[in-house]
């Protein structure tokens, strides 16, 4: 694995994948300054999970490297970005910088060559995927899922389901394809059975 030094935007709730997209407004100051630098260097910036929503709290082990494919800069400072996941990492250490932002030495990790799920572990997704948006009342376009390959799928819906911070990085951590679908399956059995004492994490 490849150590590399990486800006990192903490955000509790929010993971991003290889592959996917991730639309940013940045508005304090100090990622404002992350995103002015990136932009100068090589337009890369690690999103990752603090393990508690505070400030200066300790971080998750594994984040993802995204590259700012599109970006708005507004008349007062602020930022509208997209990020687009190119690598997870995984934290190594902690710098002591002088930057108003912090920032980490990471490894690289090498993703494998994923392969397509078998044909029931696929079905089985779809009949719980259906269950759990009708259960929390979502309006899904089911003929554009049916024609999104099996990773575009899993891992778009890993990215935006409302589950909790710790569910999320689960999934972020999540070794193969076949893995996450499954716990994504569990994750939806959970959450769709619950008897609503819990508020979904709601996604800025």
């Amino acid at each position: 694995m490849s150590k590399t030094r990486i800006s990192i935007f903490p955000l509790t709730g929010v993971i991003l994948l290889p592959g996917l997209h991730l639309p940013l407004h940045i508005f304090e100051p100090r990622y404002r300054s992350m995103i002015t630098d990136s932009l100068a260097r090589d337009r890369r910036i690690g999103m990752i999970q603090p393990q508690r929503a505070e400030e200066g709290a300790p971080l998750y082990a594994v984040g993802c490297l995204g590259k700012i494919d599109e970006v708005e800069a507004l008349e007062d400072g602020r930022f509208n970005v997209v990020l687009v996941g190119e690598s997870r990492f995984r934290m190594v250490r902690e710098l002591d910088v002088t930057t108003p932002f912090r920032q980490i030495e990471g490894e690289l990790i090498e993703e494998r060559c994923e392969e397509a799920l078998a044909s029931i572990e696929r079905a089985g997704f779809e009949r719980e995927a259906r269950r759990f948006a009708e259960a929390q009342g979502y309006s899904v376009d089911w003929e554009s899922v049916a024609r999104l390959d099996d990773v575009s799928l899993i891992n778009g819906v890993s990215q935006i389901a409302p589950f909790d911070p710790a569910s999320k990085q689960a999934l972020l951590e999540a070794d193969s394809i076949s893995v996450r679908c499954e716990l994504m399956i569990q994750l939806m059995q959970f959450y769709g059975h619950s008897d609503g004492d819990d508020e979904p994490v709601t996604l800025q």
